[in-house]
């Protein structure tokens, strides 16, 4: 259940680029990141990531690539507020795996399911904190782009 008080607050633009990016690379995770200015906790800037595992069951970002978004994203003074990735054949939660490479704790985790696990349509969209390894569910508030 989510805490009162934890909440993304996402705009419908964001939230249609990220189902879009899940839906596209589908069977495989789709994954990136929504920077946003250091210390707003608002996700602005949409970057779609390469999968450099190409896999149906696990997402890892090019290192190189990750490299590169964290020195722009210090050039620009912003930070990664939503890390976001997709399961292809299960349920929008955290894996163990997951959970193990979560080291941002001011981050959103985003999953979105591309699988139809629980019957209401084609994806789910599940916002998480993850810190020191405890996941943390919250709520999903999607607001019409400013």
């Amino acid at each position: 259940m989510p805490i009162l008080g934890r909440m993304l607050t996402i705009t419908q633009d964001l939230y249609d680029r990220i189902v879009a990016h899940a839906r596209a690379d589908h069977p495989d995770e789709a994954c990136g990141v929504v920077a946003g200015p250091a210390g707003s906790g608002r996700p602005e800037r949409f970057i779609p990531m390469l999968n450099a595992a190409r896999s149906p069951t696990f997402y890892e970002f090019d290192s190189a690539d990750l490299l590169k978004l964290y020195r722009e994203m210090d050039d620009r003074d912003e930070e990664p507020v939503v890390i976001y990735h997709s399961h292809t054949a299960t349920e929008a939660y955290p894996s163990r795996t997951d959970i193990s490479y979560a080291n941002e704790p001011g981050a959103h985790y985003v999953l979105v399911s591309t699988a139809d696990t629980d019957g209401e349509g084609p994806f789910q969209f599940r916002s998480f904190r993850i810190v020191d390894g405890q996941v943390t569910e919250e709520d999903v508030s999607v607001v019409p782009a400013h």
